[in-house]
């Protein structure tokens, strides 16, 4: 078990913002950590990462309590924030090379560090930028940059801070395939925080939904999907109107409409909700008080 957490608190003053979060994380696994502005996500990470001591709870980062890590257990995370622009003067490779010594006391004959430069550029799609001073980076470069940095230690545990700001289509997909690639290959556990439902969908394992300073859900895309009622649209034309009507069974529904109708069925076609449809549905019912705290305990 990479991330253990049980019965995390968190309080400022009167106000508390974790209420008992629980939450686990295995080696290669890819989880996103989902929540609305405020629900304390950025404080669950902080914790992690030995940043930010908790009010009470059992946190176990790596077999450690984050609060008392040492730099050989620091070596082996990896993080990249939000936004980064310190190193402006520096090059590329002069300053991953640079940065990647610091992490080759702690390498051990399972796990060498750091990254090679080299393959480390090349990783991150680099290379042609490699010479280049990292104040004149374009945006998606530069978040390609700190990718590179977070992850040039070959940490076991990489922390993701909306990974994609900024970049474009063609970047993303590339950094998806990336994402994949060091959680596959490297076996690294990878914890998210995104606003970018969709990236979510196509990057986790698992989903955690993070509400009122509680974890309200918590399952892959495919799982949280089915636990929303009227989970599939099917939509169709029928003698030139068009029709659109929701239902748990897609494929019952299906079968018995062209059972009632074996012509003038056209344009038939079938929508699931997407990763979005069920956030914004899991988080309308707990702010509404609809989900109960046995729904919650259950999802």
């Amino acid at each position: 078990m990479v991330i253990e957490v049980r019965d995390l608190r968190m309080r400022y003053g009167t106000t508390d913002v974790l209420r008992g979060v629980d939450f686990t994380a295995e080696r290669g696994e890819v989880v996103a950590l989902l929540g609305p502005n405020g629900a304390g996500k950025t404080t669950t990470i902080e914790i992690l990462e030995g940043f930010r001591m908790p009010s009470a709870g059992h946190v176990r980062v790596l077999g450690v309590d984050p609060a008392k890590g040492d730099e050989l257990w620091r070596a082996k995370l990896g993080v990249v924030l939000q936004s980064w622009r310190d190193h402006a003067r520096w090059k590329v490779r002069d300053l991953l090379d640079h940065l990647g010594r610091y992490y080759a006391p702690y390498g051990t004959p399972e796990r060498t560090r750091p990254f090679d430069t080299d393959e480390l550029i090349k990783t991150v799609g680099l290379e042609e930028h490699a010479g280049k001073k990292s104040g004149r980076l374009s945006g998606g470069q530069r978040r390609r940059l700190d990718v590179a940095i977070g992850i040039v230690g070959k940490p076991e545990l990489l922390f993701l801070d909306e990974p994609t700001a900024g970049f474009d289509p063609h970047a993303r997909r590339d950094f998806h395939d990336l994402v994949h690639r060091l959680s596959d290959l490297e076996g690294m556990t990878i914890l998210l925080t995104t606003h970018d439902l969709a990236e979510a969908e196509k990057l986790a394992d698992r989903i955690l939904v993070l509400a009122g300073g509680r974890i309200i859900a918590d399952g892959s895309p495919d799982q949280l999907s089915r636990q929303v009622e009227g989970q599939s649209e099917v939509r169709w034309t029928q003698d030139g109107v068009r029709h659109v009507h929701a239902t748990d069974d897609a494929t019952g529904f299906v079968r018995t409409l062209l059972a009632q109708h074996t012509a003038g069925i056209t344009e038939l076609e079938v929508r699931r909700s997407t990763l979005e449809d069920t956030y914004l549905e899991l988080v309308q019912r707990f702010e509404s008080g609809q989900m109960a705290g046995q729904e919650v305990a259950a999802l």
